[in-house]
């Protein structure tokens, strides 16, 4: 259902008029969470003055904020400035938001090899976001030489880290045997376990699973969940495969059920 690659990979947030800023930045402690939504103006001040101090957690938030313009003017040119400073001290969640900036030109050319080589230095800094956008870049050989086997070496530890589109990655890789003997049932369980953590691509392969060992029900529940959270371009294709259902309640969620 609905596949090909995602060209909308980033990290969770929390939205904020209509912006989305990283989770484990607005969640530094409550009073970051309560400022970001009521007064990010003072929040952006307040992480400013500390990333001017040295701490690569502020550097973080506030080349976050530049690059959302929540709390301030967006300013890419010192979004890059901020996010180069806490990488420099080693922060991977920076790193994979320079390969994030690179891969798609928010105010730099695009650059794919250089996007790469900081997903590479966020993946071997720990960050699973680093280690899932590396995997894909190496999956489709996108500013780096093509090696589906190292893509499915980094989906698997993004996978152990918890990462659960990399979950649905490595799952798609035991179904089809890509670099490893085929194993359907550990890739039925790595779509369940996407699914459950919330991936909407999760959703939709343990749906058809489901469908397939006749759990109707449940699988137009997880489809439906998955509909409200993917973006247009992928609800569209799953409508059109969903047309194509023998079932009628499938056929109902893509408003076809004739």
């Amino acid at each position: 259902m609905a596949g090909g690659a995602d060209a909308r990979r980033g990290q969770p947030g929390v939205r904020v008029a209509g912006n989305v800023i990283c989770a484990p930045v607005a969640g530094r402690t409550d009073e970051c969470l309560q400022l970001l939504r009521t007064d990010p103006v003072r929040l952006h001040a307040t992480l400013l003055t500390q990333a001017l101090a040295g701490d690569a957690g502020s550097q973080l938030g506030v080349a976050q904020m530049y690059l959302e313009g929540i709390g301030c003017e967006r300013n890419t040119g010192e979004a890059l400035y901020w996010f180069q400073r806490a990488a420099h001290q080693g922060d991977a969640m920076s790193m994979n938001m320079l390969g994030r900036i690179h891969e798609n030109g928010r105010g730099v050319a695009v650059n794919h090899e250089l996007a790469a080589v900081w997903y590479r230095e966020a993946a071997e800094h720990g960050s699973d976001w680093g280690m899932y956008n590396f995997a894909h870049v190496l999956a489709n050989g996108r500013g780096v030489k093509a090696n589906r086997a190292e893509a499915f070496r980094w989906f698997g530890q993004a996978a152990e880290a918890g990462h659960a589109r990399a979950m649905h990655c490595l799952g798609q890789y035991y179904e089809y045997g890509w670099e490893t003997a085929p194993d359907i049932e550990r890739a039925h369980a790595l779509y369940r376990a996407s699914a459950e953590k919330g991936d909407y691509r999760g959703k939709c392969s343990w749906a058809l699973v489901l469908t397939e060992r006749g759990h109707i029900g449940q699988a137009c529940a997880l489809l439906r969940s998955a509909m409200e959270a993917a973006p247009a371009y992928f609800v569209e294709a799953l409508r059109n495969d969903l047309r194509q259902s023998p079932h009628l309640p499938l056929r109902a969620l893509a408003g076809h059920a004739a």
